[in-house]
């Protein structure tokens, strides 16, 4: 009896999550929630009691998947390849995870009611920023207050992605907005010009070839799309 009553419970949440990501809380009907998880009103309000608590259910739901996924990711020495992989696996589950979306709803629908789920992932990114800080591999004059604001909206809006279908043509924008954003956080590979302040050979900072990029002085150390990482994305939870 017990075994099916948290079976009932489970499927209950789980409509709700379907609902709440679909209609918004206010266009949440329990009517189709029951329906949806084959039960009855009856059912519903003995386990939660009302739409308020089914809310409250799912918004920790969802809170406890961002957690679980923030704690499944490696760790790596490098905090920029770890910055990278951080929002892409926000962002992916954002896009797969229906406890998250539904989250995210329910954010928009009821500011103030609602934890909002930068209070997981935020200390997380403000974390690898001061990290980078800390080993200089931010550019001379980012502050890292500054690159918290910036990829903070980057994560935002590739969550709000979510409704786009992910496909290669998707991951290929992604990662060449990243690189673009990376490079412009990221020191020089040597982190500085030349050798012990000097110029090139030539004379010059960074000779430019003929497609107009600069040389290896210039270069930057962010990881981008070609390069190869360990770190593990974030997934959707099976229902």
């Amino acid at each position: 009896m017990q075994e099916r009553a948290a079976r009932t419970r489970q499927a209950v949440l789980e409509a709700a999550a379907d609902e709440f990501a679909e209609r918004g809380y206010e266009g949440a009907s329990l009517q189709r929630m029951v329906w949806r998880a084959a039960t009855s009103i009856g059912a519903l309000t003995f386990h939660f009691g009302n739409k308020t608590a089914l809310a409250e259910e799912v918004s920790a739901g969802g809170h406890a998947r961002f957690e679980r996924c923030l704690a499944e990711l490696a760790a790596v020495p490098d905090p920029l390849r770890e910055l990278r992989t951080l929002i892409g696996a926000l962002a992916r589950l954002a896009h797969e995870d229906t406890f998250v979306r539904a989250t995210r709803r329910l954010e928009a629908d009821r500011p103030g009611e609602v934890p909002p789920l930068t209070e997981v992932w935020l200390p997380v990114l403000r974390g690898l920023l001061d990290r980078a800080h800390d080993a200089q591999r931010l550019r001379p004059g980012v502050s890292p207050e500054d690159a918290v604001a910036l990829l903070a909206h980057l994560a935002e809006g590739a969550m709000a992605a979510h409704g786009a279908t992910r496909d290669s043509a998707w991951d290929a924008v992604w990662d060449s907005v990243w690189n673009v954003v990376l490079h412009g956080l990221a020191a020089d590979r040597t982190g500085q010009t030349g050798q012990a302040g000097h110029t090139s050979q030539a004379g010059r900072t960074g000779q430019a070839d003929q497609t107009g990029r600069t040389g290896q002085a210039g270069r930057t150390d962010a990881p981008d799309a070609t390069e190869s990482t360990t770190l593990t994305e974030c997934r959707a939870e099976p229902a």
